[in-house]
């Protein structure tokens, strides 16, 4: 499975105008509601308390909120790009920039652990996050993963 294969363009913000970590991921839940009819408060809820436990901003301009709903039937993935930074509780204090959203079914922890090491592992290339930072749109944004997405 691939990246490009659950990311769909309709989940993809490039600018996103959240200020703080709970609205970025109320705008982020706003296109994957829609898409799955799964109702927002309830995904935003099942974030919140994954961020909870420990801020899912991982340092480097890089968050990656995620967590696991019953009842879904497939993975969802979003991607947001805060052209100002947000302070999203990260680790090295310094705002994020870019958001990849993952929710899982819950029963799928394999799948979910393989999703977050992939998109982790992508990120630690810096030439890539400079194209996804100056990424104009959603196609821009599908062209840039494709680059690099390989099945995992």
């Amino acid at each position: 499975m691939k990246i490009l294969d659950v990311l769909r363009k309709e989940t993809i913000l490039t600018d996103l105008k959240a200020k703080d970590k709970k609205g970025v991921i109320e705008e982020l839940v706003a296109s994957v509601s829609q898409i799955t009819g799964i109702n927002s408060r309830e995904l935003v809820q099942v974030l919140l308390e994954r961020e909870r436990l420990g801020s899912t901003g991982i340092g480097g301009g890089i968050g990656i909120p995620h967590g696991k709903l019953a009842n879904l039937e497939s993975l969802i993935m979003g991607f947001g790009l805060s052209r100002k930074g947000v302070d999203f509780e990260s680790m090295d204090g310094r705002p994020t920039h870019l958001f990849f959203l993952l929710i899982t079914p819950e029963n799928s922890t394999g799948l979910h652990l393989k999703f977050l090491a992939r998109i982790s592992r992508i990120l630690k290339n810096d030439s890539f996050k400079k194209k996804l930072m100056k990424a104009a749109g959603s196609n821009e944004v599908l062209s840039i993963i494709g680059e690099v997405d390989e099945d995992f």
